[in-house]
């Protein structure tokens, strides 16, 4: 999938990614044998994010803003 989505569904596709945990907090321990799943999950959400010039690393503080840490640099 490389096509550009509506602005709605972007919208709710970064809403639903500030929810979903992030990669490095998945493990086999808590997953089980999901875990894979999960990570493929998690990439492809990033994926669509980036095709559609959203940065994943600043969705949160877009859609959180007055929870998000101000930098000081």
């Amino acid at each position: 999938m490389s096509e550009k989505i509506n602005d709605d569904a972007l919208q709710a596709l970064k809403i639903a990614f500030t929810y979903m945990p992030k990669a490095i907090e998945i493990n086999k321990y808590e997953y089980g044998d999901r875990y894979q799943t999960a990570l493929e999950h998690i990439q492809t959400v990033r994926e669509i994010l980036l095709i559609n010039d959203v940065d994943p690393e600043e969705v949160y503080g877009e859609i959180n803003p007055e929870s998000t840490p101000r930098s000081t640099y």
